[in-house]
């Protein structure tokens, strides 16, 4: 009886769904109110999504060497990190006016401005799978008002990738309205990360546009395609880059980032950003339109120019 023979390719298959943690792997484990994600045998993120948190957030975000890049405060107590703004969780999308409701700072502590505060609840995440190369999460978070009433529904796919240098995430998020939304103008928003203290330009931290202005005084309020934020946590040279994908509404963003580690991209601020109470940088959704956002994260070693940020955002708004 001879002995059987595999191709080469599904051998590879067969030791990679073996061997846990190949380089190049993608690991997703859902449980109760959480998701996961291990990239290349190491923890990555986890998606927090459950009934007792104000919105879905990524927490931590972590550089492919392990260096934790985001702040850890409100969900832990670090020595050394500031305590300030607890609505900053991680990495989220929300945003401070919704018809009057303040989705931003709308922890249970909190009153929120206007209104009073809504939340992001969710519906169902409706798939989690890894993979080779890359693996995804997908989910249905409800935009509810303070009375209840559910304002947008949200569409959410986050794909992790594996392999490389770099850690990427692609963010492809629809709002869709089942009442009247309007997006009111104000600067806090929209899609965010609070990052490390020692990224903190404050510290070691610069921000960096597009344009090569740098510094909050040159890039907070200002449009630009993407925004690298790098300095060194413990001597490690590393950054996190925020790419605008140019299908957005209202490319190239406005960017709400500051000095103290607030990291984000909002089009609705205008009146904040160009200081002008006569501009308003709303929108209105009416029921049953929607508006689609996708964004890139690359969290990667060394400084913008080592990272070849410009050419991965080319890379981005190409499709790839």
């Amino acid at each position: 009886m001879s002995t059987p023979r595999f191709a080469p390719c599904l051998l590879a298959s067969l030791w990679a769904a073996l061997i846990p943690g190949l380089p190049g792997q993608v690991k997703i484990t859902p449980s109760d109110g959480r998701v996961a994600v291990e990239i290349d045998g190491k923890p990555f993120t986890t998606l927090f999504h459950g009934p007792g948190e104000p919105k879905p957030y990524l927490h931590p975000l972590r550089a492919a060497s392990g260096t934790i890049v985001s702040r850890s405060f409100p969900m832990e107590n670090v020595e050394g990190e500031k305590r300030d703004h607890p609505h900053h969780r991680g990495l989220w999308f929300t945003h401070g006016d919704v018809n009057g409701w303040d989705f931003w700072a709308n922890e249970k502590d909190q009153k929120g401005v206007g209104k009073g505060k809504g939340l992001v609840t969710t519906r169902k995440i409706t798939a989690a799978k890894g993979g080779r190369k890359s693996g995804s999460v997908s989910g249905v978070f409800e935009w509810k008002d303070g009375n209840g009433t559910l304002l947008l529904t949200e569409t959410r796919t986050m794909t992790f990738h594996a392999g490389g240098p770099d850690r990427v995430i692609d963010f492809d998020i629809t709002l869709t309205a089942v009442e009247k939304s309007v997006f009111g103008d104000t600067k806090e928003g929209v899609f965010a990360i609070r990052l490390a203290r020692e990224l903190e330009e404050e510290r070691t931290g610069t921000m960096l546009a597009a344009e090569g202005n740098s510094k909050e005084k040159n890039v907070w309020g200002k449009r630009s395609p993407w925004v690298d934020y790098s300095g060194s946590i413990q001597g490690e040279q590393l950054g996190i880059a925020i790419l605008d994908h140019p299908g957005n509404p209202k490319h190239p963003t406005y960017w709400h980032s500051r000095a103290y580690g607030l990291f984000a991209a909002n089009i609705f601020g205008e009146h904040d950003f160009y200081r002008d109470k006569s501009k308003n940088g709303g929108m209105t959704l009416e029921p049953g339109k929607s508006m689609r956002f996708r964004y890139r994260v690359v969290i990667h070693a060394g400084d913008t120019a080592a990272a070849g940020i410009a050419e991965k955002y080319k890379a981005f708004s190409a499709g790839k």
